[in-house]
């Protein structure tokens, strides 16, 4: 065989190969088979599938879960008031707003209250048996509340002695004289609180409420004069003796603390006084 014959031979098996391997698969639509495994895909629909039917709505709602009524309302006009009347409101079936009073009340935990310990105890004193003025040396105070308790006595008032005429020049009696000695110093009491910390901060300036009147705490009534031509008392008039109330000792609260103090002390005609300063005794041991 000729090398002419063997190249006819090979370009006919080309032609067949070429119309078997891609002529064909083009012509019928199918992919080309060359050996190699392709990807799968994923189909898609057809225009043709019709879409599906939806679910048709309930034509009847649910009925509502009924709640409780509403008591009646009173009419739109306001009905006359007598105010000399007094209206009566009475009682009506607790069924008709759907409420039960016999369903038990939930049950509690009983609480025992500690009692309060009210007790104080002196944490300092200060005392002046002349009733002479004078300025405290300064204190610290731990606690954040604390007590002042003080009492003083007054020096008691002269009474007069007598009140006599005294004689004069020429004839007659002149009432013009006066024998005998008066008090004429009124009693004072000052307390300044000064802030140790804070030379010019008073914390607070005490006198005792109500003035200085020993003759009002005990009870005394006065003496009329002896001078014929008077006759009723013109110092004190003459009248019910007056029920003795004596308010000593007094009591200033202070809710501060945990700081340095001093006190100046202004007396005039007093005897003697003294302060205490307390604290609650529920206190010591905490601060």
């Amino acid at each position: 065989m000729e090398k002419k014959d063997v190249a006819y031979m090979v370009a006919a098996l080309a032609v067949v190969l070429v119309i078997a391997l891609v002529v064909k698969p083009l012509a019928t639509g199918h992919p080309l088979n060359t050996g190699i495994p392709l990807p799968a895909t994923t189909p898609t629909p057809s225009s043709s599938v019709a879409p599906p039917t939806p679910t048709p709505l309930p034509t009847t709602l649910p009925a509502a879960t009924p709640s409780t009524p509403v008591p009646t309302r009173p009419p739109t006009t306001v009905p006359t008031w007598n105010p000399n009347t007094t209206n009566t409101l009475g009682f009506v079936n607790p069924a008709t707003y759907n409420v039960s009073l016999s369903e038990p009340l939930p049950g509690g935990t009983q609480i025992v209250a500690a009692t309060l310990d009210t007790n104080m105890t002196t944490f300092a004193t200060i005392a002046s048996s002349t009733g002479s003025s004078g300025t405290t040396a300064i204190f610290y105070m731990p606690f954040p509340y604390w007590e002042m308790v003080y009492t003083i006595n007054p020096t008691p008032a002269l009474k007069p002695s007598s009140v006599a005429p005294a004689p004069s020049s020429g004839t007659g009696v002149s009432y013009s004289g006066i024998s005998g000695s008066y008090s004429t110093a009124t009693p004072a009491f000052t307390i300044q609180v000064m802030d140790g910390d804070d030379p010019n901060r008073i914390v607070r300036t005490i006198s005792p409420p109500g003035g200085i009147d020993l003759n009002l705490w005990t009870g005394v009534q006065g003496t009329a004069h002896e001078n014929p031509s008077f006759q009723t008392n013109q110092l004190h008039p003459v009248g019910p003796v007056p029920t003795p109330v004596d308010p000593r000792p007094w009591t200033e609260k202070f809710y501060e603390g945990q700081r340095h103090y001093y006190f100046i002390i202004t007396a005039q005609s007093i005897d003697s006084y003294s302060i205490k300063i307390q604290v609650p005794t529920r206190y010591i041991g905490k601060y």
